[in-house]
């Protein structure tokens, strides 16, 4: 976050969104190195479709374990992502996982009953879910866009190679 706001601030009418941002760093060639904020975005969403996943699977599955919950989640969202050292640091942090009840109490505002939260996850996931599929379809046409950019710095490499 904290990238993507500096950019911002650096030039608030050339970064007034995160199009122009992902435009600029694909025209760069530098989407992907470490301090990128294309590679930000694309965690950021990553971990909020993990959000998302976990908790529409306690939601769906009360009686579920948080850890088996959370254990799917991100088998779906963020494992496909990760190499063996992170894999391997998730399995630790799984031990650290509270239980369902603790989970939902840090959750739910004082006073509060599990119906409330139970329709504020609802919200929740059906406010953020249309901003996830947006931010999935730019990424998907930034992907496709960086493809052409590596196409076309390759066929200048080579034409260039050919000119010796």
């Amino acid at each position: 976050m904290q990238r993507l706001e500096s950019l911002y601030e650096s030039d608030p009418s050339m970064y007034s969104n995160m199009v122009e941002i992902l435009k600029k760093e694909t025209n760069e060639g530098s989407t992907r190195k470490l301090t990128s904020c294309s590679r930000a975005f694309l965690w950021l969403t990553r971990s909020l479709d993990f959000i998302v996943s976990l908790l529409h699977k306690l939601k769906e599955e009360p009686r579920m374990s948080m850890e088996q919950a959370v254990e799917e989640a991100y088998s779906l969202t963020l494992k496909p992502w990760h190499g063996w050292i992170s894999s391997a640091a998730f399995k630790i942090a799984l031990k650290l996982v509270p239980d369902s009840e603790t989970f939902a109490n840090l959750l739910m505002a004082k006073d509060k009953k599990n119906d409330t939260l139970s329709e504020e996850i609802d919200s929740f996931i059906s406010r953020l879910s249309p901003f996830l599929e947006d931010i999935h379809s730019i990424l998907t046409v930034q992907v496709r866009s960086l493809e052409v950019c590596i196409e076309r710095d390759q066929g200048t490499r080579e034409e260039q190679f050919h000119k010796f």
